[in-house]
């Protein structure tokens, strides 16, 4: 998938913003930001940072399966991620997807968010996909994901209630689903 793009800006996204695929240069910076996120926060539910060998094991998986794995670059940095896996393995779930997205942390609430998701959508549509799951731990980082999710379209499909065990706390995840046109 070749998608080098300077997206087109609104008001809800930054300027300056290049989303792109991701390349194996990217993956020390994705490692790190990723890691902030496992190490102080619920957000993900992985308790050991992944190593940049790691990610680019999931590069060449998610290359594989034609599925997209893009960054938010801002002045040639990467600021961010995002990616779309299979929902599940089983092959009724092969047109739906979960997606992904993690922001260094000073680059939240500067529109890098709906830059990435915005691309990771229509890259996923193009890739063939139908639907797209976003899982969204409950936490008091969630609303800002949640508010992202819902401007692009995602509805709320369900909560499952304390299926997470974290930094001594149990943890809801709300799922949010959205269809997906080419």
């Amino acid at each position: 998938m070749d998608m080098d793009m300077d997206m087109d800006m609104d008001s809800d996204t930054a300027t300056g913003v290049v989303v792109r695929p991701a390349a194996p240069g990217d993956l020390d910076t994705v490692a790190c930001i990723y890691a902030h996120y496992v190490l102080h926060t619920v957000t993900t539910f992985e308790e050991t940072p992944r190593s940049t060998a790691e990610w680019e094991q999931r590069r060449r998986e998610l290359a594989e399966a034609e599925l997209p794995f893009l960054v938010a670059e801002v002045s040639g940095v990467v600021a961010g991620y995002a990616y779309a896996t299979a929902w599940r393995p089983r092959p009724a779930y092969r047109f739906t997807v979960e997606n992904s997205i993690y922001l260094a942390p000073d680059a939240t609430g500067k529109g890098l968010g709906s830059a990435l998701l915005g691309a990771l959508i229509e890259a996923a549509a193009l890739a063939g996909k139908r639907r797209m799951i976003a899982v969204v731990a409950d936490s008091d980082a969630a609303a800002a994901s949640l508010a992202l999710h819902r401007r692009f379209g995602f509805t709320d499909a369900g909560r499952l209630t304390a299926v997470g065990h974290k930094h001594d706390r149990w943890i809801d995840t709300v799922l949010l689903e959205k269809a997906l046109t080419v």
